[in-house]
């Protein structure tokens, strides 16, 4: 039989955590933070977690690509499903402010950039 809380007490979840209280979250820089652009994103996976790697895309000429790789990231496939949440919502947002996010090539020819 499961009593009352008494008066003062506060009551906890399974976890230990007040319920109906949320933590106060601090969100900080570390000292090596930094900020990068990414238009290449490969992702690996398994039993254990998720890999992604970042990088830049530079096509120099029609036959030539060039992928270059600054920063992997692990994460857990809880939190890679946390993300990819994140990433539907955000994107839904975007494209109802902005219109859809057209994935399909630019129409013309390509063109070389020097």
């Amino acid at each position: 039989m499961a009593s009352a809380p008494q008066r003062g007490r506060s009551v906890y979840d399974g976890a230990m955590h007040p319920i109906g209280t949320q933590p106060t979250v601090q969100v900080q820089n570390t000292d090596d933070y930094r900020d990068n652009y990414a238009n290449s994103v490969q992702v690996r996976a398994s039993l254990w977690d998720f890999f992604l790697l970042f990088g830049t895309v530079q096509q120099a000429s029609p036959e030539e690509v060039n992928v270059k790789n600054y920063q992997g990231v692990y994460l857990s496939p809880q939190q890679a499903k946390a993300l990819s949440n994140v990433l539907a919502q955000n994107i839904q947002q975007y494209e109802a402010t902005f219109g859809e996010i057209n994935l399909q090539p630019q129409g013309g020819e390509p063109r070389v950039l020097q």
